[in-house]
């Protein structure tokens, strides 16, 4: 049985070389991060997350009954007396009030506290770490439910402390999750 190889040409591997290899280094310039840090020379900066618009997503599985978090009154706000530096908070809107309030302390490992409103009852919530750990989203616990913070894209607008698109879910005791789009800001 005669077998016959394809022969391939001296410059077709050659080409099939260089599309393998490395490009040369030629000298980069600094790459921003979506939070707009610029990354340190040699490395490469945090991957852009893609900017989407985040949509509510009604409560579904558990026993059958919406997740309802409400609007924070400033009677609420005031009456949960927070204490931290720096705060966070979730609105749908960014001139609407927050449905989540959150408090820490920068550079702290401590806990952050914060208040969120099931229905008409104010629940206190807390998130590992300080200010620090909240501020590109986490996770917030409180009786009977989770709550985490993601973050879809960046910044919207400027100043010190701009609002971010994000996503707040909402995981109930009993399997229950709903998801709410809005906006995540952090600072003072």
């Amino acid at each position: 049985m005669n077998m016959r190889h394809p022969f391939l040409p001296a410059a077709t591997i050659a080409l099939a070389l260089a599309a393998c290899s490395q490009p040369a280094e030629t000298e980069k310039a600094p790459t921003a991060s979506y939070d707009g840090d610029v990354a340190p020379e040699g490395k490469a900066a945090e991957p852009a997350v893609p900017a989407i618009k985040p949509t509510d997503i009604p409560t579904r599985g558990g026993d059958g009954s919406p997740i309802e978090l409400t609007a924070l009154t400033e009677a609420d706000v005031g009456g949960a007396k927070l204490k931290g530096e720096l705060a966070c908070s979730f609105a749908a809107e960014a001139a609407a009030p927050p449905i989540l309030l959150a408090q820490g302390d920068v550079g702290s490992a401590d806990p952050s506290r914060g208040i969120v409103k099931v229905g008409d009852t104010i629940e206190a919530v807390s998130a590992n770490g300080g200010f620090d750990a909240m501020v590109k989203g986490t996770k917030f616990f409180a009786k009977g439910l989770q709550l985490r913070v993601a973050l879809v894209g960046p910044a919207e607008g400027g100043g010190e402390s701009p609002p971010r698109p994000a996503t707040l879910t909402a995981d109930r005791a009993d399997g229950a999750q709903r998801v709410f789009a809005g906006l995540w800001r952090c600072g003072p």
